[in-house]
């Protein structure tokens, strides 16, 4: 680990994840990348190489992905909330580290985000950014840095909109990055042979 951020690493993972299969028998998280790793155990590897602490989100009956993750080196948390939508569990991860110095908040469902970004956006939030984004060919993507000063707004988070509210109303320090994983997510199972 090159540079170990002082924020508190927050995972999202407890979708439906009703696009890639609508049948609800596969969780794209535990979906193998092409070498063989599941979907969810790269994110929290590549963000747990700059955030030496990351809360896991599941919903709850995913306890197969819960030891995925827990075994990645996650701490798990379920979200009791998570059929309300990523506000819910975003809400969960911060309830959880509400001690924490700041959050950066991650998508399980994003395994390819270059681990410069993520120290990026760990070392802006850490240089005292209150609210942190990348952008890739000018689109925000992942992860998003959030100074304690959100952690009120946070844990009022509920619904399916997650913190997107938060970050059109409030100042954004931009960090424009050359990686086109930022956007890149898994959602169908064609998606796992282009990533």
């Amino acid at each position: 680990m090159a540079y170990a951020s002082l924020a508190t690493g927050v995972l999202l993972a407890a979708g439906f994840g009703s696009r890639f299969d609508p049948d609800g028998l596969r969780n794209k998280l535990l979906a193998r990348l092409p070498d063989g790793t599941p979907v969810a155990h790269e994110s929290a590897h590549r963000l747990l190489l700059v955030v030496p602490h990351v809360i896991a989100v599941v919903r709850l009956g995913s306890d197969a992905l819960a030891r995925v993750l827990n075994d990645a080196g996650c701490d798990v948390v379920f979200a009791a909330g998570a059929e309300r939508g990523m506000g819910a569990s975003l809400a969960a991860g911060i309830a959880a580290s509400d001690d924490a110095e700041g959050w950066i908040v991650a998508l399980a469902d994003m395994p390819r985000i270059s681990i410069p970004t993520i120290e990026t956006v760990a070392r802006t939030l850490d240089d005292g950014a209150a609210l942190v984004a990348p952008f890739y060919d000018g689109q925000r993507g992942h992860p998003v840095g959030f100074g304690v000063e959100h952690c009120e707004a946070l844990l009022a988070l509920d619904g399916d909109a997650g913190a997107r509210s938060l970050l059109m109303t409030q100042r954004l320090t931009r960090v424009d990055v050359d990686d086109p994983g930022i956007l890149r997510d898994v959602d169908t199972p064609e998606d796992l042979r282009g990533i």
